[in-house]
């Protein structure tokens, strides 16, 4: 027997971008040709869809790592690398994706959300030939893929219904649900049958139906984790109505007032904004009850929760006494309400909350080429958006080096006037000025 699963938890990584390319052309008569280094390719997104024959996170249940395809690397002759393929992660409706640290969420798929990008793949690096100039024509530097995004997210699936059935195990829900649609829930006479939420179609004849779920049995504690009634309360969040059953014949010794209570206050303390819901209250199993008592603890149920706008209907899921008129009744309500679907709004935005830069750099020396080398994420995306070939640049490039350290880094390795310093692609020849503290480059100019 398929196990419902309703939440599961697992990592998605998204595929990292292509390097760029170092190349030069090489041709018979081309001696020395131009940079031809061709760019990386993207890499995969990863993609969440609904699928409609799924209605179970059962397919999650042992968690897992779920990885996009990297781009491939630039090659020779401009050739672009492969972009990498998007990975497809199917999910029921309803399924809501969320960060799972935080809890915030990154995707609610249901209504038009058919199809959602969660992750994007890395961007490709430019190759080489980009980065010629008239003063750098021969650039041995290529621009890294960016990096994967990796995370790590809750999957909540909550059923989209109209009307949730609310109440206590044994207080006739399934029987209930049983006899107003099509769905057919096993029903007996013990706590918790129902282990996962059932839907119903519910029509009705020159009215509007609607869709009914049966929510799991509440007990008292529920909202801190007691019984099983904790699993599927997410369910009742999608709802916009709720019928609320309790025993009216008090079969097995419950009051009906505590109960309704009781069950809203565990509503209340899971999420304030569902006892807001419209709620209407079935009185059920009036059959059971001896002659001249229905009248009274139904009197005094109106008596209570009606003046706070609580409709309550005696019913009975046996003789079916009083089951249209709630119906009707729900069906109007549902119709003379904003058909506005309750879809839970992107708190979390992968792109820049999970993608962290490095702001690290180094500043070592290569004893081989007699060159200082600055390198690091920081310094690469100075140098993408820096235009050093105007005077405004360089100043700016200048007090870059200056504010971040990077030349009291050089003179702790002892660098000296007109040594040379490599930045990717680019090499400058170092100065002081005129009160020795550092801070001039001049750029070298490349044969």
């Amino acid at each position: 027997m398929p196990v419902f699963v309703d939440k599961a938890r697992i990592f998605i990584q998204s595929g990292k971008g292509g390097d760029g390319h170092v190349s030069f052309r090489r041709e018979k008569y081309v001696p020395n040709g131009g940079p031809d280094g061709g760019d990386g390719g993207k890499g995969g997104d990863i993609i969440f869809k609904i699928d409609e024959g799924i209605n179970t996170l059962s397919d999650f249940h042992y968690g897992g790592k779920y990885k996009a395809e990297n781009g491939q690397d630039g090659n020779k002759r401009r050739c672009h690398g492969k972009n990498g393929s998007d990975l497809i992660i199917r999910v029921p409706e309803g399924t809501v994706v969320k960060e799972a640290q935080t809890g915030k969420v990154i995707a609610d798929m249901s209504r038009d959300n058919r199809e959602v990008v969660v992750l994007k793949g890395g961007r490709g690096g430019n190759g080489n030939m980009h980065y010629a100039t008239s003063t750098m024509q021969a650039p041995k530097y290529a621009q890294p893929g960016q990096p994967a995004i990796e995370l790590e997210v809750l999957l909540e699936l909550k059923v989209i219904a109209d009307v949730g059935l609310v109440g206590f195990p044994n207080v006739g829900k399934s029987t209930f649900l049983s006899k107003v649609s099509n769905a057919k829930p096993k029903i007996a006479n013990y706590h918790f049958t129902t282990l996962s939420p059932m839907l119903g179609v519910v029509d009705l004849q020159d009215a509007k139906g609607f869709v009914v779920a049966d929510i799991p049995g509440l007990i008292e504690g529920a909202s801190e984790g007691a019984g099983l009634g904790h699993e599927f309360l997410r369910h009742i969040e999608r709802t916009r109505m709720m019928i609320h059953i309790v025993d009216a014949a008090s079969t097995e010794g419950r009051d009906p007032f505590e109960d309704i209570e009781a069950i809203n206050n565990e509503l209340k303390n899971y999420n304030a904004d569902i006892t807001n819901k419209p709620q209407v209250i079935a009185a059920n199993k009036i059959d059971m009850l001896p002659d001249g008592e229905e009248s009274e603890i139904i009197l005094k149920l109106k008596e209570k929760y009606e003046p706070l706008g609580v409709k309550v209907f005696a019913t009975s899921t046996l003789t079916g006494k009083g089951i249209q008129e709630l119906l009707y009744y729900v069906s109007r309500t549902i119709s003379e309400m904003q058909d506005k679907p309750i879809v839970f709004e992107q708190e979390y935005f992968p792109e820049t909350m999970a993608r962290v830069e490095d702001d690290a750099f180094t500043v070592t020396y290569d004893s081989d080429k007699h060159e200082y080398v600055v390198e690091g994420p920081k310094i690469e995306k100075m140098l993408g958006y820096t235009n050093l070939e105007s005077e405004k640049g360089f100043v700016f490039f200048q007090k870059f080096m200056a504010d971040n350290g990077i030349l009291d880094d050089l003179e702790k390795l002892h660098i000296q006037e007109g040594d040379t310093v490599r930045m990717y692609g680019f090499s400058f020849e170092y100065y002081r000025n005129a009160d020795t503290v550092p801070g001039t480059f001049e750029e070298d100019e490349e044969e």
